[in-house]
């Protein structure tokens, strides 16, 4: 019972030839043409002396700038969230109030028969 041995041993014996040895499975993902290749260009990466986490330069460059745009675009949300008055929100609970009450009127408008269009149109003039 040797502690470094992991794998057991089989229970058939090695001399008998009548006996079909079994064959190692192949594993499907190792078999596959692009993971030979992805092994292959992390090789040639490793005598290079790059790093597998290594970007090029330009788009490590890009990231960076897109993570700063995006982060100074949330900053800005919310201050503009904090900034705004009481004053402020009130202004703008009225407008889409008014808003809401022009599209009302205009779909009215639309239901209206055509002589009441013509009427209201000759009140006008």
């Amino acid at each position: 019972p040797d502690g470094r041995n992991i794998l057991t041993q089989p229970d058939y014996i090695d001399g008998n030839p009548d006996l079909i040895k079994p064959k190692k499975l192949l594993n499907p993902v190792k078999a596959s043409k692009s993971h030979q290749e992805l092994h292959r260009e992390l090789l040639m990466n490793h005598k290079r002396g790059l790093g597998v986490e290594s970007k090029p330069e330009l788009q490590r460059v890009l990231e960076h700038r897109r993570r700063d745009l995006l982060i100074k675009q949330k900053k800005e949300e919310e201050e503009a969230k904090k900034l705004q008055s009481p004053f402020e929100k009130e202004l703008l609970k009225r407008h889409q109030r008014l808003d809401q009450l022009e599209k009302e009127q205009e779909k009215q408008e639309d239901h209206a028969p055509e002589f009441i269009k013509v009427k209201e149109n000759l009140r006008r003039t």
